[in-house]
């Protein structure tokens, strides 16, 4: 039977910073294999073979490959599974050939250091992920972790995210962690731009309580169907904007014309308005929202994509539509126990056009299918189920957008 190799993890503090567990594989190898880096802090007097593997994954793949059957230990830095060499090569030389023994992260000593949990961060290493990707991500995370590099150092993501508008998160660069010139840098993204650091470093971003969520500003947009980050989103409400995906079937659905007169019943920060209204260009659109601070993001909204048939109702339903003209096409979306109620007020009012109802419980859906049964509504259901693929690390874990369901209300003569 081939002997393992142990894979150890080990920090700047080399032995002394070791589990016993560790250490004792240690100890017993009668190989050891590192980069000279993680060679230099075993000590001189151990009487093992040392390999040096400075070129990088494939020459450590040929290393293992050529190794004779005797107690190995190879070494990496940190946790050799949080981009590290083990995943490199379990998957390429098999599992049981490994067992892996970690050492604490730099990434969760740089989270300890600044006292934020990391469970719930976005992780990248800007070693490979384009900065452009990464800066998308980051508008809308609360928490972020990354691996800078020489070229695109703290000052760089720093600048870029400025660039941006993206503002509003505290910064740290930790350094050299776990060594005696250990240093934490903390501030804003403006006082860590055009400042130097040490290659080895973690970036750690920290949003501000209660900041929004800046909108992308893209120099294209589309029709309909344009990314939820295009718009400026309360933080604290951040998931009641209608997804894009949602928004796409739901537009189809209400069979808009560009003559039509559109109600949109609890319109938030505006993206199904504002996009209606981009089809309606020759007709109207009353976004009718309550909630003040949504509203005045819903005009902000409609400046950047400049939809003059917009016209923000601030109000609450069905008093707000007292004197407006009879709709087309009608877009009740909210989750309160209020929507039935709304609808019915909705379809008195409609001509011979389209309801859709996006609701997110059981219970509103079959109230609503009442409502439009009692008012001789057709009815038809779709269940909406999203998830979006989100680069984490190396790999692409996807992230399920909560479940909504759309309820389309037509007479049968219109259909």
């Amino acid at each position: 039977m081939t002997a393992k190799i142990y894979i150890v993890g080990m920090g700047d503090d080399g032995l002394d910073g070791l589990t016993g567990h560790a250490k004792s594989k240690v100890r017993r190898a009668e190989v050891i294999v590192g980069s000279t880096p993680l060679l230099q802090r075993v000590p001189t007097d151990h009487p093992a073979e040392r390999i040096v593997c400075d070129g990088g994954m494939q020459e450590l793949e040929l290393c293992v490959e050529s190794l004779a059957d005797r107690p190995t230990v190879m070494l990496a830095g940190g946790d050799p599974l949080f981009y590290g060499i083990a995943r490199f090569l379990t998957d390429r030389i098999g599992k049981n050939r490994f067992e892996i023994i970690p050492h604490v992260s730099s990434m969760q000593l740089a989270f300890a250091r600044v006292k934020e949990s990391w469970d719930d961060a976005f992780l990248t290493n800007l070693a490979v992920q384009p900065l452009d990707r990464v800066v998308d991500v980051v508008r809308a995370a609360e928490r972020v972790g990354m691996f800078t590099t020489e070229e695109i150092s703290p000052s760089v993501v720093a600048e870029s995210l400025l660039d941006r508008r993206i503002d509003y998160f505290n910064a740290y660069v930790c350094e050299n962690l776990g060594t005696p010139n250990e240093t934490i840098t903390a501030g804003d993204l403006a006082s860590i731009r055009g400042q130097e650091f040490s290659p080895l470093n973690v970036m750690v971003l920290v949003r501000r309580t209660g900041a929004a969520d800046l909108p992308s500003g893209p120099a294209k947009r589309r029709l309909f169907g344009n990314p939820d980050d295009y718009f400026l989103q309360s933080r604290p409400k951040r998931g009641l904007l209608t997804p894009c995906e949602v928004r796409c079937i739901a537009m189809a659905e209400l069979e808009i014309q560009s003559n039509s007169v559109v109600w949109d019943v609890g319109a938030g920060s505006g993206a199904l308005a504002i996009e209606a209204a981009a089809i309606a260009r020759e007709g109207v659109v009353y976004a009718i929202e309550m909630d003040v601070e949504d509203y005045n993001l819903m005009i902000e909204n409609a400046q950047q994509f400049n939809v003059p048939s917009l016209i923000p109702v601030h109000g609450q339903a069905p008093e707000a539509w007292a004197e407006l003209p009879d709709p087309d096409a009608v877009f009740v979306g909210g989750s309160g126990r209020m929507v039935p109620e709304l609808v019915a007020g909705a379809i008195s009012r409609l001509k011979d056009g389209r309801i859709v109802v996006n609701v997110s419980s059981p219970d509103n859906l079959v109230a609503v299918q009442a409502v439009l049964a009692e008012q001789g509504f057709v009815s038809d259901v779709r269940m909406i189920n999203i998830s979006r693929g989100l680069q984490q690390l190396d790999r692409v874990r996807f992230e399920a957008l909560n479940p909504s369901f759309l309820v389309i209300g037509y007479r049968e003569s219109a259909s």
